[in-house]
This record gives C-alpha cells, structure tokens and sequence, in this order.
C-alpha cells in the first residue's frame, strides 16, 4: 500500500468515495518546524472525515480513498501548479519546514500516486460516481468574527447535478444546509475538477461542520444521513 493514501474495501459498487484530507500523518523524514499539537488541528487534517468515509465505505458496499498524509504535507485537494499546494502558513499558523521543501519530491511521493490510484479506481468502474467528504471548522482562528452556522456545505463547479438532488435531502434530513458554503467550488473543487467534472463522472462533494463528527455518535450519524442520499443521486444519475 502506498504510504500517499489508505484504500477501505466496502464491496463493488460503483461508487468512490474520496478524503483528500483525512490523515494528520508527517512521515518521520518530514520536518514541518511545527508544534505537533497542531497535528490534531483543522489546518492539518479534516477531523472526522476518515471514520465517516470509512463507514460509508461498508455501508454501501464500495470503496473509499483516503488521504494518507497530512495536507500539511502537501496538498491533495490542490491542481499541480496551484500555489497552495506546499502551504507556508495555515490559518494563522506558520509551516517553516516548507519554505525550502523539494515540492518536485512531494509530488512524486505523494500527490501523483494518490491521484493516480483514483483514476485507475474509476476507470475499472463501468458508471461511477463520487462522493467527495471533508469537514470545516466552524470558528477560523484567523478570523474569528466569520459566521459559520451550516451543519454541512455542499461543494461543487460546473457540475451541480448531484448537489441540487442532494440539498433538499440534506434539508429534510435535519441539516443547515450551506450552498457552496463555507466555501465555493467554483473556487477550491481541484480533486472534483480532475476526476468528475474532467471525465463527465457525476459527484457530491460535501463540506461536514468538524465538530458535529469529532466523536463517533456524529460520525455514525452523518453516514447514516448521507448513504441513502449518496444512492439516490447515484441512481438518478447513473
């Protein structure tokens, strides 16, 4: 297994589900000058993403591609020239050990065969369809008066398919219900651009409050709400 992500075999079904943020892991040979108390943090990983994808995975009898490093690291979820892709500093926090980091490396290391992987994932499916799942938290320390009220934020670009089948549902399910909140996908959608947008694959791309799947009363929770949702945009869609 690559040390660039962790592959959750759930069944066959033709549905992928990605956390391109779901491990705080530094590898021992990295140096990121950092306190690692701030490993546990937002700006190094989507808290509760593994565990919620991980069950999905078995819930719906499919595969879920997690993230093996900190976005510290690199960033997955960032296209190959994006300038963010080896951050310097993250909500307020500065990465030192990046200033002189070989970001040719890191690529080759970890973001080519994370990305790699997934596309040979979804070429092997015959009607595929995504899931995208990270978490945001809902106070930033770097701007602390930004209201971040949404239980879940639905992502997405061009392609809002999935998304206008999948907020009513997330509404009815008992959600606050944020549109390309807390961020837009016409801006930060990378992952979903490559492998969706890019080969016509239908996605749902959600944004889960990190605090309501920290534990796993939540994370058990948000599966449960999203799987069935999850297959009713796959079905409609397929």
């Amino acid at each position: 297994m690559s040390e660039a992500f962790i592959q959750v075999d759930g069944g066959d079904l033709s549905i992928l589900i990605m956390a391109d943020h779901a491990s705080a892991h530094v590898p021992h040979d990295i140096d990121l000058g950092i306190d690692p108390a701030l490993l546990g943090d937002h700006i190094a990983i989507d808290i509760g993403v593994a565990e919620v994808s991980a069950l999905l995975a078995k819930q719906l009898g499919c595969t879920a591609m997690l993230g093996g490093i900190s976005r510290l690291v690199i960033d997955l979820n960032r296209e190959d020239d994006a300038p963010g892709l080896l951050p310097v500093m993250s909500d307020g926090h500065a990465i030192p050990g990046n200033r002189h980091a070989d970001l040719a490396d890191r690529m080759i290391r970890f973001h080519h065969p994370y990305h790699h992987h997934v596309a040979r994932l979804l070429d092997e499916m015959a009607s595929p369809f995504i899931l995208s799942v990270h978490s945001f938290t809902p106070r930033l320390a770097s701007d602390p008066d930004q209201k971040r009220p949404w239980d879940i934020g639905v992502l997405y670009n061009q392609d809002d398919r999935a998304a206008r089948i999948a907020m009513p549902l997330l509404e009815a399910a008992g959600l606050n219900v944020g549109d390309q909140q807390p961020y837009s996908g016409k801006v930060l959608n990378a992952t979903m651009n490559r492998h969706g947008e890019g080969n016509g694959i239908p996605y749902l791309g959600v944004e889960m409050r990190q605090d309501l799947v920290a534990d796993a009363e939540g994370q058990s929770r948000f599966a449960g709400i999203l799987g069935p949702i999850v297959l009713e945009c796959r079905n409609r869609l397929a």
